[in-house]
């Protein structure tokens, strides 16, 4: 996973550098001393992962964070704990605090290559008939919800409605990247907006299906691939 340092105090860069090439798994393209830099940088390279300080002159970081391309995650690192809800905010993948704790940098790490993995499986298709659980972002943490536990996911917007038995989990993702990421012999698009799971559904007509007292309707567009998977 590639990554970049950006922070205006030498001393924090290199301390930061220190951590990084601890882990095999991140390779560090290039570092900055100003969110100016950066951001230049990136109107002709892309990166997955930024290490960005806050308190910066002229262009601080939470203002840089609001323009960082979208596949880009960034993980905060200040001396001001003050931050950490701003971060949020910007759904930032972690805040860590200065001095920065070896052990407490491999934990924002390994979230970013968890979710790396998710944003990857999307992207590509995951045609895995085991697949047993998924990792998605919500509430300010990971969440791990088995496949098997779902009922159906539910889409608004940027963001989707994962609906189980006993709660909801509300996580920033597309309906067509959770249907590439969730196994295909499970679960099925039924309109523009749902996806269900198949062996949660009680009973169906030519344009419904329920699952328990939850009426879903089927796309017209998607009626004779909906009804073709579910007779079969």
């Amino acid at each position: 996973m590639n990554c970049i340092i950006i922070d205006d105090e030498p001393m924090a860069r290199k301390g930061m550098k220190r951590l990084v090439e601890t882990r095999q798994e991140l390779e560090l393209t290039a570092m900055f001393d100003s969110a100016i830099k950066a951001a230049e940088w990136l109107q002709e390279n892309n990166t997955d992962l930024i290490f960005l300080d806050i308190e910066m002159p002229k262009l601080n970081g939470i203002e840089f964070a609001k323009h960082i391309p979208g596949k880009s995650m960034v993980i905060f690192t200040t001396a001001y704990s003050d931050y950490a809800l701003d971060g949020f905010e910007l759904d930032a993948l972690d805040y860590l605090v200065k001095p920065i704790d070896p052990e407490r940098f491999n934990k924002a790490v390994d979230r970013a290559l968890s979710y790396k993995k998710l944003i990857e499986s999307a992207e590509n298709g995951n045609e895995s008939s085991d697949l047993e659980f998924i990792i998605v972002k919500a509430d300010r943490k990971y969440v791990r919800i088995r496949v098997q536990y779902i009922l159906y996911i539910e889409g608004l917007k940027d963001y989707v409605i994962i609906h189980l038995l006993d709660k909801k989990v509300v996580t920033r993702m597309t309906v067509k990247a959770m249907e590439d990421t969730l196994p295909k012999h499970s679960f099925l698009r039924v309109n523009k907006s749902y996806i269900v799971n198949k062996e949660k559904i009680d009973s169906f007509d030519n344009n419904d299906v329920f699952i328990g007292t939850t009426e879903i309707s089927i796309g017209l567009s998607y009626r004779e691939t909906v009804l073709n998977a579910l007779l079969k």
